[in-house]
């Protein structure tokens, strides 16, 4: 039986990844006593007994903790963005074109990719590895998300009664273009320069969609929205993350249509002239502690997609 630490059980990704866990019977997970939950030390010495770790935690604690733990042969798994880009960390999708699927069985340090990044990745790498976009390109991308993104302290904003009205209408954040999930994005897409992000949080739990639109121009010549499409279903026909060729809901699409999933759906809209490239999960499901289990099993030899609702 693998064993497993979770440091940073007590925030909402850490939280989620131990009910998760809890519920396995192939995995124990160790816990340490209140008293303890803080000390850097016994932190890491219930970390070095066991066979992987996740880290939960803000970035220079994370940062703190892999320093600590350097050279040693426990699987660590950031959830934080300190290590998305980091050298000697594997970047935790298996599905986007790359090395990542064959270097995750293996690999000892694995950063689970952030929520709206692993969508814009999900749709622009596959096109730039292919040769239907260009490196050069300037994109755009627009991401709707439910409120738990933003942990214990958001939702609780939006779940108090007396709240802010504000918080009754989508709300648009990232304003100054300097968005922590913006590296990541450039960096496993091999984009020249990173996309205008413009990030949105509505009064829904959970749930995410992942637009980034194009015009036909600004593709290379002879690229078309059909070879897109024929190129997402080639690429994405797995268990988790699906191509689908109509994801269209009587003119709408939800942001909230795969809440509590851990699946991912890619799909293509618009038309000729101005396409949309879409992609929807759940910010707590694909986008934060389903692909860290699903990363956790592919380390530890399990079946991809235990432990996992799909």
């Amino acid at each position: 039986m693998h064993t497993v630490f979770i440091d940073g059980s007590a925030g909402t990704t850490g939280l989620r990844i131990h009910q998760r866990l809890a519920e396995r019977r192939d995995l124990r997970v160790v816990t340490l006593g209140e008293a303890l939950r803080k000390d850097p030390q016994a932190r890491k010495e219930a970390i070095l007994g066991c066979d992987a770790a996740f880290l939960c935690l803000p970035d220079p604690a994370a940062r703190e903790m892999a320093q600590l733990l350097e050279g040693s042969d426990v699987i660590l798994l950031d959830t934080s963005t300190a290590h998305r880009t980091a050298p000697g960390w594997v970047y935790g999708f298996p599905e986007i074109p790359g090395p990542y699927a064959a270097a995750i069985p293996t690999a000892k340090r694995i950063a689970v990719p952030g929520c709206h990044a692993s969508g814009f990745i999900a749709l622009v790498a596959p096109l730039i590895a292919a040769g239907l976009l260009s490196p050069e390109s300037r994109l755009t991308c627009h991401s709707i998300t439910g409120y738990s993104g933003g942990g214990k302290k958001m939702i609780a904003q939006y779940e108090d009664p007396a709240r802010n009205p504000l918080l009754d209408a989508p709300r648009q954040y990232g304003l100054t273009q300097s968005h922590k999930h913006l590296p990541e994005m450039q960096a496993i897409c091999g984009l020249k320069t990173a996309p205008i992000f413009c990030p949105i949080v509505a009064d829904f739990y959970s749930g995410m969609m992942v637009t980034v639109p194009l015009f036909a121009q600004d593709l290379p010549q002879g690229v078309t929205a059909a070879d897109i499409r024929q190129l997402y279903a080639d690429t994405y026909h797995g268990s988790v993350v699906r191509y689908r060729p109509e994801m269209d809901e009587e003119g709408f699409l939800s942001g909230a249509g795969l809440s509590g999933k851990d699946g991912m759906e890619i799909s293509v809209a618009g038309n000729d002239a101005r396409i949309l490239l879409l992609a929807r999960y759940d910010n707590l499901g694909k986008g934060a502690s389903g692909a860290a289990i699903q990363c956790l099993n592919l380390a530890l030899g399990c079946d991809m997609t235990e432990g996992l609702v799909l």
